[in-house]
């Protein structure tokens, strides 16, 4: 199975999908590509960490959602990668109907609450804010209806009474960094339905 990560920002998740891949853990799944749409994003400095090739790729026109000409160059290079899965770990926009249609059933993003609830930015400060007792995070298939995709695997985690709001990023992060990986080694041994 053939990967494509698309991120915007650090990429703790895009590295925790590579060290499982260094590790053995990712099944069939191998990351070919990484793609940011920020010039400056660290998940590029991952590609030379990890032997994965890691390319600033312009998004322009628009800043939060990938549309127009940026989207047609985006088509062209994940295209040009022979993708299985697209996966998009921190990738900050919205994707439109031309791109999912020509991807459609092969992208997953990671979502930073149990879904449906907390969907869009900011979902640990929701979550924290809200004063809710269990949070988590959702890997789901990526649809028009932005984070409102079919749910594939989920991970819990529990607020606690001490818990702060970094504390409790920290260990939904955590949650992610396993969720993530496992997912994407299911889904290349064909056990996900």
């Amino acid at each position: 199975m053939r990967i494509v990560i698309l991120g915007s920002g650090r990429g703790s998740n895009a590295e925790a999908i590579l060290e499982a891949q260094q590790a053995g853990r990712l099944g069939r799944a191998k990351v070919v590509q990484i793609f940011s749409d920020r010039a400056d994003a660290q998940i590029l400095t991952l590609g030379p960490r990890f032997g994965v090739p890691a390319t600033f790729l312009d998004a322009a026109p628009f800043k939060t959602k990938l549309d127009g000409d940026g989207e047609q160059h985006y088509i062209a290079a994940i295209l040009a990668c022979r993708p299985d899965l697209i996966v998009l770990a921190g990738f900050m926009r919205v994707l439109k109907l031309p791109f999912l249609s020509r991807f459609e059933g092969r992208i997953i993003n990671l979502h930073p609450s149990l879904l449906p609830s907390f969907p869009g930015l900011d979902a640990i400060g929701q979550a924290f804010r809200r004063g809710v007792k269990i949070t988590g995070c959702t890997v789901h298939e990526v649809t028009l209806d932005v984070d409102g995709g079919p749910i594939i695997d989920q991970a819990a985690v529990r607020i606690d009474d001490d818990d702060t709001l970094e504390s409790l990023a920290a260990k939904v992060h955590e949650a992610e960094h396993r969720l993530l990986p496992g997912v994407i080694a299911r889904l290349s041994q064909e056990r996900v339905p």
